[in-house]
């Protein structure tokens, strides 16, 4: 078991790539808090995993939620040696122009202020134990940016970078800080993405960008985030982790 004895906080965890996360977390031996502001399906994704998880209503663009969490962790499991910010939304595939600020403050909310709400929250407590790594859901809209997104890209273009710098700066605590960058993936936001309706002949013309000629899998990304949190993966810190099938070649 790659991460026996280790705890993680999982965002964005009731469903899609968090929800798989937590899954695959669990089987290798993780402590895993379920963290959604969707309260009734994290809980139903912790119960479904046992005493080794627990589920907790978190708006991860609120520092009090934030802090909620991160205490309710500790309370439970003792530590957090592991913080997946994978909490993410977008704006719907269309013009720049029409997109309104509410939305677009919206998508920095939740993509990139959260991390500033959880980085200062979990960092002193990986310091004082000694270590930590902390995984970014980033993108590949943040590598290699599709038209009609402009601003959901931008927010990950800044998870990205933000991924890189905080490495820098956390190397000499020894906590670890890595961006996971998925290509579009079959989850509640892909009609979104797409600006379309989700049918077999729309999902060609996207999946046509992709050389390994599929969409990502919630499992893709669960086992790159297994990698990256795992001691397998102790001096990789900073990167861009692409889950894409070729898509940023």
């Amino acid at each position: 078991m790659r991460l026996k004895d280790k705890t993680a906080i999982v965002t964005g965890a009731a469903s899609g790539f968090g929800a798989e996360i937590a899954r695959q977390y669990v089987a290798e031996g993780a402590k895993v808090a379920v963290a959604d502001i969707n309260e009734a399906g994290a809980k139903a994704v912790a119960d479904s995993l046992g005493a080794n998880a627990i589920a907790v209503a978190c708006d991860v663009s609120k520092r009090a939620d934030i802090d909620a969490l991160v205490a309710k962790t500790v309370e439970a499991f003792g530590r957090i040696d592991i913080v997946v910010n994978n909490a993410g939304w977008t704006h719907r595939n269309q013009p720049m122009l029409e997109v309104d600020e509410a939305t677009f403050d919206r998508v920095y909310d939740t993509n990139v202020k959260s991390i500033f709400h959880m980085t200062h929250a979990v960092v002193p407590l990986m310091r004082k134990q000694g270590g930590g790594v902390i995984l970014n859901v980033g993108s590949t809209a943040g590598i290699r940016p599709r038209p009609g997104l402009t601003w959901y890209n931008s927010s990950k273009g800044a998870v990205n970078v933000m991924s890189k710098s905080m490495a820098v700066e956390l190397g000499p605590d020894g906590i670890r800080v890595n961006a996971i960058c998925p290509v579009m993936g079959a989850t509640g936001l892909l009609e979104a993405f797409m600006g379309m309706p989700d049918t077999p002949e729309n999902r060609k013309k996207f999946i046509a960008t992709i050389p390994l000629g599929r969409l990502s899998d919630p499992k893709d990304i669960a086992r790159a985030a297994v990698f990256l949190a795992s001691d397998d993966a102790e001096f990789i810190t900073g990167v861009e982790f692409p889950v894409d099938g070729g898509r940023t070649i």
